[in-house]
């Protein structure tokens, strides 16, 4: 299967998984707010940022597998590729272990140091257990078969098996909400995610024949797997840190319940912004392992616009859509402010800091960078928790966030100096233009919607409102397009307009 159509088909997957991540991230909190209360919203998603630390004893092991399956699954190579992924299974085996006693650990910590007015410890400790058992899972089950369809470009496998375990779950908790502790309600929908692991394993099974788990590992092959945990340490800092400083510092669970409503909007962003880049990571990665340097430069100059172009429009959107939907979303939710305007423009700013680098950080995974990075990504973690910390010591809520902008701009500039010296050899300052270009356009936009003072009063209304909005954003951005950056637009249209109808390669092209 041709590389354009592996790409269209883990972008329409992705997309598909998406949209359905988003409305259930809509519908689920709404139902936990509505049944249980902030208290619990915040417990929930409390325990839940602590088991994420716990998965970077799996940081690395991901990364590096996919990227050492890059050139023997482009070679065919089975020897390699069966050494590489049995010894990825037995790395993922001793990983599960460890993260079950970690999960252990926190069951029996997090109750005394945590007080809820609505659970007791005892029924704190199960839900800890309960939250940490899909993780267990994912290390025994799915981690192998997931690496291995993501380097061979086929994502759309997990975003099909993903939809159904999302689609199952949210019906759970529409369902039990009703008449179920919120322990059980957990318990019942952990049920999901056997569902996605059977599936995979099936596929892997049918598909996959020649894929052998029991042959002698290839542990050299994954020796960048201590790179890669610097690498994805910040992932897991950039998700955690906020809910864990309002946990600990803060200690104020409804706050933290506050903060999840507002990442509810950005999880939805990120993932959509997923849709355009699902699968590149290792189109790129082939190319880079060729040496094709030519081809590199032109896709991913191209690549760069094109999502510096989305983000623009999205995070204008967002900028001026969010506190109207989040009054909506909380109304009638009494036992905590949850309407905090500053809050809104700084988790909007926060979250395209952290995608302005997502071209280069990109970059970073598919040429196997890890190593050569890790000082930097170690520095921008240190950054987000020092200041998120202290901030918050001053400025509470938006304190946590002033930490994460802080971090995130660290690392934008780092990589915009890095990627150009190292991998794709191009100008900095285009890079740097698209940048104060993008800064242009959203004040431009922000500022014009200052003379409009309109508030959706539901749903539709906000729907209609969004839609103005992000009209008018693309019209601005696709002018200035025009003005700073006409060849390029147009080297883009031609290429969304030549292969339209055809499977060549993608990268190539």
């Amino acid at each position: 299967m041709s590389r354009t159509r592996k790409f269209f088909y883990n972008s329409i997957s992705t997309a598909a998984l998406q949209v359905v991540i988003m409305l259930a991230g809509f519908i689920t909190p709404r139902i936990i707010l509505h049944y249980y209360g902030s208290e619990i919203n915040g417990l929930v998603t409390s325990i839940l940022q602590f088991i994420s630390y716990f998965s970077l004893i799996e940081a690395g092991l991901s990364g590096a597998t996919i990227y050492a399956l890059y050139k023997p699954l482009a070679q065919q190579d089975y020897d390699i590729i069966n050494g590489i992924v049995s010894a990825a299974k037995k790395f993922y085996t001793k990983a599960g272990y460890i993260f079950l006693a970690l999960i252990t650990v926190l069951a029996i910590i997090y109750p005394i140091n945590i007080k809820s007015d609505f659970i007791g410890p005892i029924e704190i400790s199960i839900l800890v257990f309960i939250l940490g058992a899909s993780g267990v899972v994912d290390f025994f089950t799915l981690s192998k078969y997931r690496t291995l369809l993501t380097a061979d470009q086929k994502t759309y496998i997990i975003s099909i098996a993903s939809i159904i375990q999302v689609i199952f779950n949210t019906i759970v908790v529409v369902i039990g909400a009703s008449f179920l502790s919120i322990v059980v309600l957990r318990a019942v929908a952990l049920s999901s995610i056997f569902v996605r692991s059977f599936i995979l394993y099936f596929y892997v099974k049918l598909k996959y024949k020649r894929i052998n788990y029991k042959v002698k590992p290839i542990a050299s092959a994954l020796n960048k797997r201590w790179d890669v945990l610097y690498l994805q340490i910040l992932g897991v800092i950039q998700k955690s840190t906020p809910v864990l400083v309002i946990t600990i510092v803060l200690r104020d669970l409804k706050l933290a319940s506050v903060y999840a409503i507002f990442n509810m909007v950005v999880t939805g962003i990120n993932g959509i912004l997923n849709i355009f880049n699902s699968g590149l990571a290792a189109s790129f990665g082939d190319v880079i392992a060729k040496k094709e340097q030519v081809i590199l430069q032109r896709a991913y100059n191209e690549f760069e616009f094109s999502y510096y172009y989305l983000i623009t429009v999205v995070y204008s959107v967002m900028l001026i859509t969010i506190m109207p939907f989040i009054r909506i979303y909380t109304h009638g939710i009494t036992d905590v402010n949850y309407y905090i305007p500053i809050f809104g423009v700084m988790i909007t700013l926060n979250s395209l800091f952290y995608n302005l680098k997502t071209p280069q950080g990109m970059i970073v995974i598919s040429a196997g960078l890890f190593k050569e990075t890790k000082w930097q990504t170690t520095t921008q973690g240190a950054i987000a928790i020092i200041g998120s910390i202290v901030f918050s010591l001053w400025y509470g809520l938006v304190g946590v966030i002033i930490g994460m902008v802080l971090s995130n701009i660290y690392r934008s500039i780092d990589l915009l100096f890095f990627i150009p010296k190292h991998v794709t050899k191009l100008p900095v300052g285009k890079t740097f233009r698209r940048w104060i270009k993008m800064a242009l356009d959203i004040t431009i936009i922000y500022i014009t919607n200052l003379f409009f003072q309109y508030q959706p009063s539901g749903y539709l209304n906000w729907i209609l409102f969004a839609t103005c909005v992000g009209l008018y954003a693309l019209f601005v951005v696709t002018i200035t397009s025009i003005i700073f950056e006409k060849p390029m637009l147009i080297a883009i249209i031609h290429r969304i307009t030549k292969t339209r109808g055809k499977t060549d390669d993608t990268i190539r092209r």
